[in-house]
């Protein structure tokens, strides 16, 4: 068991770097002694998990991560685990709870489940949406890097207006963000549909990277932004988000200390 979790070490290491790793980099960061590392690596690339690039002195997956990857997603395993997790959900609030994901700039859609009398939202399975709209999306690009965050949104041009209401440039953007993240999840009314409003937590993958987000839609008007943050749905969002990154073995999110700006 031991040499299992170290071998599983070595592959999420490998797979969160952006680039081969040398195998002494593998032993420093693992806190392992390079012969073991060696011949951890040694067994991985027989097996066909990790690459050896001779020339350059180092290590990246091989075909066989590839490959379980691959299958992993064959099998919808998201979806899957999400399915109860949101029925749960729903349980509690009586509204309508979406399961989405970024795709790009865009927030996709790939699940809903809804109360037994629900209304009609624009949010079906399969639908895109400009992620800095919909609270799904803002909880999701939160956790990214500004970095990456101000790629996707370069200008004025890439925010989309759907209702008048919500960002309309980064430096708008940045401040949500940044006050999503402290607080724990994502608020927004009428952004998306005249009349309806959402909160929406992230799920985190074991890096905390962010997979996906749990958002719950319900009616509600207001001629102005109110500036409500509905906590008694965002606890059961929350608590619904958490689960299923722990169904997924990742990482339970919430306003970290320390945590990054986008200011």
């Amino acid at each position: 068991m031991p040499a299992l979790r170290r071998g599983l070490a070595v592959l999420r290491l490998l797979a969160g770097k952006a680039g081969p790793v040398a195998a002494a980099a593998v032993a420093r960061e693992l806190g392992l002694p390079r012969s073991t590392v060696y011949h951890l690596l040694a067994e991985l690339v027989d097996a066909g998990f990790v690459t050896h690039l001779p020339e350059e002195r180092r290590y990246a997956l091989g075909l066989g991560a590839f490959e379980l990857g691959s299958a992993y997603l064959r099998h919808d395993p998201l979806e899957r685990l999400a399915r109860p997790v949101l029925s749960r959900l729903i349980e509690r609030t009586g509204h309508t709870a979406h399961l989405g994901v970024l795709h790009g700039r865009e927030a996709l859609y790939l699940l809903r489940e809804q109360p037994r009398h629900p209304h009609t939202v624009v949010t079906e399975v399969g639908v895109r949406l400009p992620a800095h709209l919909p609270a799904s999306g803002r909880a999701m690009l939160a956790y990214l890097p500004p970095a990456q965050v101000r790629a996707l949104f370069p200008t004025r041009a890439a925010f989309v207006d759907r209702t008048g209401r919500g960002p309309v440039h980064l430096p708008a953007l940045r401040g949500l963000l940044t006050t999503e993240r402290r607080r724990g999840w994502a608020v927004e009314d009428g952004y998306v549909t005249p009349g309806f409003a959402s909160v929406a937590a992230v799920v985190l993958d074991h890096t905390g990277h962010p997979v996906a987000a749990i958002s719950t839609t319900f009616r509600h008007h207001c001629d102005t932004e109110c500036g409500q943050l509905w906590p008694e749905l965002a606890e059961p969002t929350l608590a619904a988000a958490a689960e299923l990154a722990t169904r997924i073995g990742g990482r339970r999110s919430g306003p970290p200390p320390g945590c990054h700006s986008f200011e």
